[in-house]
């Protein structure tokens, strides 16, 4: 049992820990540990029923063990794990690639630990170096492919403001190339093996400096403009701004009320917006944000107001309000 768990951890081990610095170098601390957990285990779950899925087409399709694991599983595990990261994009719970890459790497870090379970008991040789490179080569695919997808499926979300299936498929099919390439075994796996740990990290660190300069920049921009516009508003000199010419404009085809619950939107939804790029500079300096009662009120007020102005309204204030993902995810941050 003793050498079993030992077998286990050497394959998992270096996976959790490049998985543990990408958290500990996010400056901006976006994901939070209890999330990567929760990630972990889904991707856990997700092995679980792969495996019945991958069992039962073995046995139905009757095909040699080599071309189902090279042609038909990929796809099946890839989408499989994808589908959560998917939910978090959808959700606009990821705000920027390095996110993506994060909870990419922890749902392949959750397969890749069952995975390894099950192929420990599988292999005919259990010497410990075999094991090391078999289950950490496997752990560091999962983990990899699975960031990659995340990684691509967020930069066309950012680029395209939306996750329609066209917009995944790049960034999924990556992945289940990804994922075939290392199952033909065209390099020895020791190789293999040393090529991920090097390519990969690389691979990262990239992706973090980028996403670090696109949150800085988004951060002074978006601070900015959102300050500039809330003190038009609150000043009463909104009429003086094109935000104000076009609500004039529009001020015919809305009652009385409903154009006064606009604004209100519209100066909640700044605030709030204000807040949030605030809580991500105060914790890129290493403070902690306490719960704001005050900011939860605010949320539930803005998603009343809403339903109130119904989806003329929404799509009459979209132009003032630029609800990107990138934008919706801050709101997010604050609930």
């Amino acid at each position: 049992m003793t050498q079993t768990l030992f077998e286990i951890l050497t394959s998992i081990l270096p996976v959790f820990v490049f998985l543990g610095f990408l958290l500990l170098f996010d400056s901006f601390k976006l994901v939070k540990w209890r999330n990567v957990i929760f990630t972990i285990i889904i991707g856990s779950f997700v092995a679980l029923i792969c495996y019945l899925i991958n069992l039962a087409l073995m046995q139905k399709l009757d095909l040699p063990f080599f071309y189902y694991t090279r042609y038909i599983a990929p796809p099946i595990e890839e989408t499989a794990k994808a589908v959560y990261i998917i939910y978090l994009l959808q959700r606009k719970k990821i705000g920027f690639m390095v996110d993506g890459a994060i909870y990419g790497f922890a749902i392949g870090a959750g397969f890749a630990f069952i995975e390894n379970i099950y192929f420990l008991h599988s292999l005919e040789q259990k010497q410990v170096i075999v094991w090391i490179i078999r289950g950490l080569g496997t752990a560091v695919m999962h983990g990899g492919t699975t960031a990659l997808f995340s990684i691509i499926a967020k930069n066309f979300q950012d680029r395209f403001n939306q996750t329609s299936l066209l917009y995944i498929l790049p960034g999924l099919l990556a992945a289940i190339l990804l994922h075939s390439f290392f199952n033909h075994f065209f390099f020895r796996p020791l190789i293999m093996t040393l090529g991920q740990l090097v390519v990969l990290p690389l691979v990262v660190t990239i992706v973090y400096i980028r996403s670090e300069k696109h949150l800085r920049g988004w951060l002074e921009v978006g601070l900015d403009t959102d300050v500039t516009i809330l003190e038009y508003i609150t000043s009463g000199r909104l009429s003086e701004t094109k935000i104000g010419t076009y609500l004039q404009s529009i001020m015919n085809q809305f009652p009385g009320e409903i154009m006064a619950d606009m604004l209100c939107y519209l100066r909640i939804y700044l605030e709030l917006s204000i807040c949030a790029k605030g809580a991500l500079l105060m914790q890129e300096s290493g403070f902690k944000i306490p719960k704001d009662r005050e900011m939860e009120d605010k949320i539930i007020e803005l998603n009343f107001l809403e339903r109130s102005i119904g989806q003329t309204g929404k799509r009459a204030i979209a132009p003032l309000v630029q609800k990107s993902a990138r934008d919706m995810w801050q709101l997010y941050l604050l609930s």
